[in-house]
C-alpha cells in the first residue's frame, strides 16, 4: 500500500517514513501543499497523511483541491497537525478527512488509525462493487 506523507517538518516526516516502512507500507514524502496535490494526482496513493501548516498551499486548501477532483476525491486522508482549535477540526472533518490527530501524537496511534481507515476503505470498495454472480 502506498502512503503519501505531506508535512514540512523533515524530522517528523522521516519518523513517519521509518515507522510506516517498518510496517510494510511504501512511503512518499512531500514538504509543501502544491507538491502534495501533484503527488496525489500522479501517484494515486492509498492514503494521505496531511499537515495543515505547510508552504505554498496549506493543508485545508490541499484538502479542498483533492476533494474537488474525481481522480483524488476518494483517497482517504488523515490530518496530522498542531492545529487543535475546534473550528480547525470541524472544518477538516466537514471537508472530508477520515481522521484528525493533533501533534504531538503517538506513532503507534497513527498507525492504528491508518490501518482502520485503510480497512474501512477496502471494505467500502468491496461493498461498492457489483457482485460477479448477481451482476
Amino acid at each position: 500500500m502506498k502512503i503519501l506523507v505531506a508535512d514540512d517538518d523533515l524530522l517528523l516526516a522521516e519518523l513517519l517514513r521509518h515507522k510506516l516502512m517498518q510496517n510494510g507500507y511504501q512511503v512518499t514524502h512531500v514538504a509543501d501543499g502544491q507538491a502534495a496535490v501533484d503527488a496525489a494526482e500522479r501517484d494515486h496513493p492509498d492514503l494521505i497523511v496531511l499537515d495543515i501548516m505547510m508552504p505554498n498551499l496549506n493543508g485545508i486548501e490541499v484538502l479542498r483541491q483533492l476533494m474537488s477532483m474525481a481522480e483524488t476525491r476518494n483517497i482517504p486522508i488523515i490530518m496530522l497537525t498542531a492545529r487543535r482549535k475546534e473550528e480547525d477540526v470541524l472544518q477538516a472533518l466537514q471537508l472530508g478527512v477520515e481522521e484528525y490527530l493533533v501533534k504531538p501524537f503517538s506513532p503507534d496511534e497513527l498507525l492504528a488509525r491508518l490501518r482502520k481507515v485503510l480497512t474501512s476503505a477496502k471494505q467500502y470498495d468491496r461493498d461498492d462493487k457489483p457482485d460477479a454472480i448477481t451482476g
